[in-house]
């Protein structure tokens, strides 16, 4: 097509689940409750983390940080969808779009990079325990933060100024229930071949490079576990990283799944609902799988609801 027949949209339709009136009540209902529950449990395990002393370490430092980006993560994209169904409208703006794709991009970048922070927190943990509170000084775990922020707003700005330059000549209808970077790419109607370029290496070198991370971590505690002579031992070293490695396992897996589903189908409707178990249920489910298995956290959460109850 020649540029000069090309007009920037000012206007996309997100399609969501399902076009059947009669369902939306029922999303409507389920996703409510599924980010109110989101909201509420992570807010928990950030009012425990700084209001108690005695979890003032790097782990739930970083468990603190994990469950703000999940609020917030989540927040990205459930709000928006809740209005829609709502309002009954499936319209969002471009501009809003465009703003919904840029922070999806840094809050998802986010939880990959702390998952992988936190996976080298445990490893330190039990592969060094006499080094721990050296290495994972508060100055470090500070910068890994700040690092983490900084490589996925960079990689935010860089995916989302290339996503500007492309063109969509007609109204878009987008099968999903947010602005998805490759949905955005995939109706476009210029030349997407570098934005296909960037956003694949970007996949490999900046989700890769933290799951290599992670494995490597997990291989040497794995290890060190197995050489552990008690079975006491076993058990408690195993305990400290249990909760955080269901936690990876549900996130990668999940996400992986959808795509990797999605590019086997091609079936954008598919991907929406398989994309509901890392963009919603696994920052729902994150507050319970860390408070459930961690007798400190959950010591300080009884307290606190208990105070709110009097």
């Amino acid at each position: 097509m020649e540029p000069g027949n090309i007009t920037r949209i000012s206007k996309f339709l997100l399609l969501g689940f399902s076009g059947r009136p009669e369902l939306q009540p029922l999303i409507f209902g389920l996703f409510l409750s599924m980010y109110l529950i989101t909201v509420f449990g992570n807010l928990l395990i950030i009012l425990a983390v700084s209001s108690d002393s005695h979890l003032h370490t790097s782990m739930y430092f970083f468990l603190a940080n994990l469950s703000f980006v999940d609020i917030c993560f989540t927040s990205t994209t459930v709000p928006k969808m809740l209005w829609n169904i709502q309002t009954q409208t499936k319209v969002i703006t471009y501009e809003d779009c465009i703003t919904q794709m840029n922070f999806f991009i840094i809050f998802s970048g986010l939880d990959i990079y702390l998952l992988a922070v936190m996976a080298y927190d445990r490893f330190v943990a039990i592969c060094h325990p006499l080094h721990y509170k050296v290495i994972m000084n508060p100055w470090l775990c500070g910068l890994l933060v700040l690092v983490s922020w900084i490589t996925s707003v960079l990689h935010s700005l860089l995916q989302t100024s290339m996503v500007l330059q492309l063109s969509f000549c007609t109204e878009v209808e987008i099968p999903h229930f947010f602005c998805e970077l490759n949905q955005m790419i995939q109706l476009a109607c210029s030349d997407t071949f570098l934005n296909n370029v960037v956003m694949y290496f970007a996949a490999m070198l900046l989700a890769g490079g933290p799951l290599a991370g992670i494995l490597y971590s997990y291989s040497k505690i794995v290890s060190t576990i197995i050489g552990i002579s008690s079975a006491q031992g076993k058990y408690k070293a195993f305990s400290t990283c249990a909760s955080h490695l269901l936690v990876v396992s549900l996130f990668f897996c999940t996400s992986l799944g959808v795509y990797l589903s999605s590019a086997a189908t091609q079936s954008s409707h598919s991907s929406a609902t398989a994309s509901v178990m890392y963009t919603v249920v696994t920052p729902m489910l994150n507050p319970f799988i860390y408070s459930l298995r961690n007798k400190d956290l959950k010591v300080v959460l009884k307290r606190i609801i208990w105070i709110s109850l009097m």
